[in-house]
């Protein structure tokens, strides 16, 4: 279709030059800013289809920036000296003295599509009609009597001026602010400042008096901070409302208004549209998009300048410029004689275009105009009613911005999710179910206790992009789950969904259904067996070099109070009755003081016992003591016998901190990053530098993927995630992962739905009464415990006992054979020693027999 349009559009070309081979020709001039390639692709089309047998249009173009005053002058004056007899261009604020000086002193007429002027400007044609009368009879209708208006000083100051002057007599609050001079490298972060300025004053409701480029960065940024909701109220005051991509504030719930000249519904502009689309993109700069309304206005330039020069041909009014081309700054400046009956052709000119009835006045202003009043709904742009001089403001639809409070028994709502388990999983045999019935878990039973409880019909979603929501650093547009409520795509969010204050910011949460915080995940460490000697474990390597030390020191006590103690002392009474009186023997000498000690410490006693009271002082306090330490190590030495031990590499976040072996990281684009990117805790913010400079990322993408992570890194990976997962996950097959230290922070889950949303209060009131219930408990102890893989209380999380093994005790016969074998040995030597003893004794008593 499209080759087709072209090869008609190219066989015109070529006839109409036949056709008006012989036909005067009009010199045209045109004056286009860089970048305004659709509004000269217009420009051609109109030429091509308002061609004429009578004459011919020729067109001198001159590309420009129309802020530079210099080159206006230099483009104007050689447009001047070609003979054009009327230039078709823009203007802008700088421009606009400039090219109308020139045409009232060369009498040169300008048809431009830019913004009207103020005053009566001879010889300027202004193919724009006036937007002030509609603008305020909006305003009225929406009865505004306090509101910020946002304009473009590059636009003029004539529509504003009205404005202050009617807020001043009908007595608004008007808070106006100029937007046309924000530098461009800094105008994002402007617009949210701005932005938040008003918000602080409570200022919602918005006209927006800019051209459309400027109109969708403002709104990009006015998305980016949550403005875009429920509440607010953005009027945009240029003629092309459907010219902008609305598509992103469309379900966001803020009221948007607008104007529109040209009406896409009327036969006349349907039948250009359609060739329009048609026209091919490379030749036709521009056609690949709806024309704009700046656009509709060139063509119509095209059509008027048309119907001027024919009237002025049937007429045979010698409007040529065959002594009348020169210099534009001579002195004195020579006026072209037929400019004035050009004038007066071009304000006389009556048709219907692309932007409905033109018509001009005597001062070359559009009148007898219509203008379209538009509004953006969920199903994109509505035109409410319309606006002209006559009537003024007419609406045609009754439902003009309506809040919808009404119940949601008949509406589906948009519940969307994230597949997380125990939250969101599909079923095993999901295959043979349809929507809601594919998915199980604890967000599933919630969503559908909650929809009981308001009595609304829902659908489930899974996010596209399998994110929680955060806001890109560069563009500003959130993702996930929040990008969905922000973005009007769902009405409501059931997940685990952290509340923070970002999120906060942009969209309502409800009360929390569950609470929780951030927790460390790290893999099980092996489980260490007792080891041979683990029978001294009860007791650290402190307590038994105290207790050998304390053993030698009550020794030596008890053998020197028995050396003092005349009481321990006593003569040796031999067999046949008599009495040794000269010699006294002590029973506690060094060796048995040793051993009476060593026989209190093991509960055995000894055949000896102190006599004197100070040595029983000594054994008393040393039996004592041996009663408080055999009693302590008896009721550890079974724990730490029969329990098999883990001993884990990190215990809390400082830990985690203070190290480099063991990476750690944290889900992206969620709130547990939000959380260490914010944190001003001294140990959160260094765990913070060394997560966001790691190599390789420490940070994944999913949950599933950080456990997996922390599964195959054999011990040197450690995931930051919520508590509530890492305990589900914990109880989960291989039971290989375990949850260290305690929470590193409070925080809650919450359902999410967009700012003003009327499901909040019952959402709100749902979630309470089912936490009075206790449903949240019980939906938490089925999918968390009562399904767990890994046995009760979390399978391994409590430690076993189990029936001794050899290996338990192998430590106590190692003593027991290694004791005996040193008995032997030791025998052995008494027995050589006392040999040799009685074999010396013996030589010695047979030398002095023989002797």
């Amino acid at each position: 279709m499209g080759n087709i349009v072209n090869l008609f559009v190219s066989i015109l070309l070529v006839l109409c030059e036949c056709a008006f081979g012989g036909s005067p020709s009009v010199q045209i001039g045109g004056l286009f800013p860089r970048g305004a390639d659709q509004e000269y692709s217009a420009f051609r089309i109109g030429m091509v289809q308002f061609g004429t047998s009578e004459f011919r249009l020729t067109p001198h173009i001159d590309n420009l920036e129309v802020a530079n005053s210099f080159a206006v002058t230099n483009c104007f004056c050689s447009q001047f000296s070609r003979g054009v007899y009327a230039i078709f261009g823009f203007y802008d604020k700088k421009s606009v003295n400039t090219i109308t000086s020139f045409c009232g002193t060369l009498h040169v007429s300008f048809i431009t599509p830019s913004f009207p002027l103020d005053g009566n400007q001879q010889f300027i044609i202004q193919m724009r009609p006036d937007i002030r009368g509609p603008l305020l009879s909006l305003i009225e209708y929406y009865k505004w009597d306090k509101f910020a208006y946002l304009y473009d000083s590059d636009r003029g100051l004539t529509t504003l001026q009205v404005v202050l002057d009617t807020a001043a007599e009908k007595k608004w609050q008007v808070t106006a602010i100029n937007v046309g001079n924000l530098k461009d490298e800094r105008k994002d972060e402007a617009y949210r400042s701005l932005f938040q300025d008003l918000e602080n004053k409570k200022e919602r409701r918005v006209i927006l008096d800019c051209e459309q480029d400027k109109v969708k960065d403002i709104m990009e940024q006015v998305i980016t901070i949550g403005r875009h909701v429920k509440g607010y109220h953005y009027i945009i005051a240029n003629l092309g409302f459907v010219d902008g991509d609305l598509s992103k504030i469309q379900y966001g719930g803020a009221n948007v208004s607008g104007f529109q000249i040209v009406d896409f519904d009327d036969p006349l502009v349907s039948k250009f549209d359609q060739r329009w689309e048609a026209l091919e993109e490379k030749e036709y700069p521009g056609a690949d998009s709806k024309i704009r309304y700046t656009s509709a206005l060139t063509y119509d330039a095209v059509q008027v300048m048309t119907e001027a020069f024919r009237y002025l041909h049937k007429q045979r009014i010698d409007f040529t410029r065959r002594a009348n081309t020169g210099d534009c700054l001579a002195n004195p400046a020579v006026p072209w004689a037929q400019g004035v009956e050009i004038e007066r052709a071009l304000k006389q000119v009556r048709v219907e275009g692309l932007s409905g009835n033109i018509q001009f006045d005597q001062h070359g202003k559009r009148v007898n105009y219509s203008v379209n009043i538009m509004e953006l709904k969920t199903n994109g742009p509505v035109k409410i009613g319309y606006w002209n001089e006559v009537d003024k403001m007419a609406v045609t639809k009754s439902d003009v911005f309506t809040n919808d409070t009404t119940g949601m028994e008949n509406k589906t709502v948009i519940v969307t999710t994230i597949l997380e388990a125990p939250y969101v999983m599909l079923k095993k045999n999901a295959d043979l179910f349809v929507d809601n019935e594919r998915y199980e878990g604890y967000c599933v039973d919630l969503a559908a206790e909650i929809a009981k409880h308001c009595g609304f019909k829902y659908q489930l979603k899974i996010v596209g992009d399998g994110k929680y929501g955060a806001r890109d650093a560069e563009t500003k547009i959130w993702n996930g789950m929040v990008g969905e409520l922000v973005y009007g795509k769902a009405d409501i969010a059931v997940a685990p969904l952290t509340i923070t204050l970002v999120r906060e910011e942009v969209i309502d949460f409800s009360k929390p259904f569950m609470s929780l915080g951030i927790s460390i995940m790290i893999k099980k460490p092996q489980k260490s067996k007792p080891g041979v000697f683990s029978f001294l474990d009860p007791l650290a390597y402190e307590i038994w070099m105290c207790i050998v030390f304390a053993y030698i020191g009550v020794s030596v006590v008890l053998f020197l109070v028995s050396r003092f103690s005349p009481y321990e002392w006593h003569t040796e009474e031999y067999e046949d009755g008599q009495i040794q009186t000269n010699e006294s023997t002590n029973e506690f000498g060094i060796f048995n003081s040793l051993w009476f000690s060593l026989g209190a410490f093991m509960r055995q006693g000894c055949d000896i016992s102190p006599r004197s009271l100070s040595g029983r002082i000594v054994g008393g306090v040393w039996w004592f003591f041996t009663l408080i330490i055999i009693s302590s190590y008896t009721a550890n030495l079974a724990a730490f016998l029969t329990v098999e031990r883990m001993v884990s590499p990190i215990e809390s976040a400082e830990d985690l901190a203070k190290q480099t072996e063991i990476a750690y990281g944290t889900l992206d684009s969620g709130s547990t990053k939000e959380f260490f990117r914010r944190s001003k805790i001294a140990l959160f913010d260094k765990m913070w530098t060394y997560m966001r400079s790691a190599e390789p990322s420490v940070f994944v993408k999913t949950t599933a993927e950080g456990v997996q992570r922390v599964r195959k890194s054999k011990g040197k990976y450690a995931y930051l995630l919520e508590s509530t997962m890492n305990e589900y996950i914990e109880q989960r097959k291989p039971c290989d992962t375990m949850k260290v230290g305690g929470n590193l922070d409070s925080k809650g889950y919450g359902i999410a739905t967009p700012k003003g949303s009327s499901l909040r209060n019952a959402v709100n009131l749902a979630v309470l009464k089912l936490n009075e219930q206790g449903l949240l408990d019980k939906l938490k102890n089925k999918w968390w415990y009562d399904k767990g893989e890994c046995g009760s209380g979390g399978g391994d999380s409590k430690e076993k006992t189990s029936a001794l093994s050899l290996s338990n005790v192998a430590g106590v016969f190692y003593i027991l054979v290694g004791g005996l074998g040193l008995a032997m040995l030791v025998a052995l030597i008494e027995f050589c020693y006392k040999s040799r003893a009685e074999a010396k004794r013996m030589k010695g008593v047979l030398g002095r027999m023989v002797g």
